[in-house]
């Protein structure tokens, strides 16, 4: 017992499902399973029904998420002792990820993409609009703008 609350604890500093781990947490679903099913007996409400539902739910989606780790894992290793050995015989392995890639990168740099934009400015013509500042919205525009005509109208006719 003493050891396996050691191996607990160790299991919280290291990365990945340990099976201290996850004894506990299955032990601990399992006694909230039989406490809400005390409860349910107990006392007859469809609430713990609902509760016994979403524990169970819960403690199969954990349970499925560490196979399919422990799976992804395995074929993580599969894959590097692959490459491993073809490594040592000098022949490339030919994958079929499509994250890799050969030749230039795919990035382009800031003054490149900038120097895009710029162009694309030069080739549309366009009626360039002034922007707003941060305090500054519609109506406070349009409100400007109809004060300037009519001090324009009214400049007009003196």
């Amino acid at each position: 017992m003493a050891s396996f609350l050691t191996d607990l604890v160790n299991s919280i500093f290291t990365p990945g499902p340990t099976s201290s781990l996850l004894a506990a947490t299955n032990a601990s679903f399992a006694g909230l399973q039989l406490i809400l099913g005390v409860l349910l007996f107990m006392t007859r409400s469809v609430h713990f029904v609902i509760l016994s539902f979403l524990c169970a739910g819960l403690w199969w989606a954990i349970n499925w998420f560490v196979t399919e780790l422990k799976a992804a894992n395995a074929q993580e290793e599969e894959l590097q002792k692959l490459k491993r050995t073809s490594d040592r015989q000098g022949s490339p392995i030919h994958s079929s990820d499509d994250t890799e890639t050969e030749g230039q990168p795919i990035l382009a740099s800031r003054a490149s993409v900038r120097e895009e934009v710029e162009d694309k400015l030069r080739q549309e013509p366009g009626e360039l609009h002034k922007r707003r500042s941060l305090g500054e919205t519609s109506a406070e525009t349009s409100t400007e703008d109809e004060w300037e005509k009519v001090s324009a109208e009214g400049a007009k006719e003196r």
